[in-house]
């Protein structure tokens, strides 16, 4: 289909979209398809092939990610951006000062860390990209775990991690997921992510969960937590009304953004 007017970035997510349904794309056939330049299609590849999304064959790519993985963080901090603005000054409201408070990886847990920013709390963030926005404000106290930090995702996993979460305890875990789902839970790509977000779990009194809409659609490799161990899901708009209604019934609080 012919789709005019595209910006890059929903051109690259339309690629992307491509490379996971057939593993591979053309350079000609993307151009007809998407009404630009063969030039402007192959710098989109390029910009897809330094995220470490594909890689670039004669007259096209082939996809790099494995099934049902994520884009990398560079790529998925702009997607949604909006939404994760409103879920993360949701999650700001349901703190109170003087909370001991743990916030997740990944872009959603970038966005709170934003929005909580010089708030009188005590934080732990579990990824490098959340440092500055907190450290801007001598109001929070900012503590930073040992780790590991994931290449390009910047997430802190290992031991150190791990340790650190299990040593304190916290009033509130603001967790971040791949996948979510009522049978299922809190699921995760990667085994060591899981891991931190399980102490993160077990070392906090109350559990909020921020995951936007389309999370409720996806499954990933590692379940972190059970939905049993959350006390609230802030999502958006979109959320499946079915998958509101297992929660709320089973008593947790759902709030859409």
């Amino acid at each position: 289909m012919y789709v005019g007017g595209m910006d890059s970035a929903t051109r690259q997510a339309e690629i992307v979209g491509r490379l996971r349904r057939d593993g591979r794309v053309d350079v000609a056939v993307l151009a007809g398809s998407l009404g630009t330049s063969e030039m402007t299609i192959r710098r989109d590849l390029d910009v897809l092939a330094d995220g470490g999304v594909l890689r670039r064959v004669r007259g096209g790519a082939v996809s790099l990610m494995k099934r049902g993985e994520e884009l990398p963080f560079a790529l998925r901090e702009g997607e949604g951006s909006a939404t994760k603005r409103r879920m993360a000054a949701v999650v700001a409201g349901l703190l109170e000062d003087g909370e001991a408070v743990v916030v997740d990886s990944g872009t959603t847990g970038l966005a709170v860390a934003h929005a909580i920013a010089g708030r009188r709390l005590t934080v732990m963030p579990l990824s490098l990209h959340e440092l500055p926005p907190l450290a801007a404000d001598p109001a929070t106290t900012l503590l930073v775990p040992g780790g590991t930090a994931r290449f390009g995702e910047g997430s802190l996993v290992g031991p150190m991690t791990e340790a650190a979460l299990r040593a304190m305890r916290f009033d509130t875990v603001v967790l971040t997921c791949c996948g979510f789902s009522a049978l299922d839970g809190v699921m995760a790509h990667d085994v060591q992510e899981a891991a931190v977000k399980r102490a993160a779990v077990e070392s906090s009194t109350r559990v909020v969960l921020v995951a936007e809409a389309a999370k409720f659609a996806r499954s990933a490799l590692v379940v972190a937590c059970p939905t049993t161990s959350i006390d609230v899901v802030v999502t958006d708009a979109g959320a499946p009304d079915a998958a509101v209604e297992q929660l709320t019934a089973a008593g947790i609080d759902v709030i859409r953004a």
